[in-house]
């Protein structure tokens, strides 16, 4: 229970001070990022799409409100998402750039408008989550597997839970939050094929 009230506090804080958590390596690889590429590995040993996911990680001001996604085609590579902080934006692309390999860098990440409005679903929302039994190891960290988008009063769930059961209660708990116009539910299964 101490840990959950630790959880809320950094997230009340982050929105009202504007102080994200800094970002630690993710529970699950590729829980926050989705390639398309196979890239051949390139210097280090890694291939190319492991140090954009790794880079995309290590991102100071990641968070649980924030969602990237990327695409890589030869050295190209293209970033998608919502975050909430410009910086964020600027930040990921580049970190991304700096990588060996990368040639471009296509930066199509969205800043959320900032609004009380939005932030105030997103406490609330948290808060639904986290009360809800299984969720919590989702939330756990400075860098989540289970992120929150909230645009215009519309909340997105995204990342990746453990199992289906976790998935519809996440959902659930999402749609029962006050204030949110709609729920949409992209949440992965942990360990399934992203086609499924």
């Amino acid at each position: 229970m101490n840990k959950l009230k630790t959880n809320l506090t950094v997230v009340v804080a982050t929105l009202v001070i504007g102080i994200a958590p800094h970002v630690l390596l993710a529970r699950t690889a590729g829980a926050d990022t989705a390639s398309t590429s196979t890239s051949a590995p390139v210097a280090g040993g890694l291939k190319l799409d492991q140090q954009v996911r790794h880079q995309l990680l290590m991102l100071p001001y990641y968070g649980v409100f924030d969602n990237l996604a990327y695409s890589i085609e030869g050295g190209k590579v293209t970033l998608q998402g919502q975050v909430v902080r410009p910086s964020t934006r600027s930040d990921a692309a580049r970190a991304v750039a700096r990588i060996a390999g990368v040639t471009q860098v296509i930066n199509q990440i969205e800043v959320l408008p900032l609004s009380s409005f939005d932030d105030s679903i997103r406490v609330r929302t948290y808060r639904a989550l986290a009360r809800t039994s299984g969720l919590q190891r989702d939330l756990a960290g400075g860098n989540p597997s289970l992120h929150i988008i909230v645009d215009r009063g519309n909340v997105t769930l995204a990342g990746v839970v453990a199992n289906k059961m976790d998935k519809q209660l996440a959902y659930m708990a999402a749609r029962g939050v006050s204030g949110a116009f709609s729920v949409t539910n992209n949440l992965r299964i942990e360990g399934e094929n992203e086609a499924n």
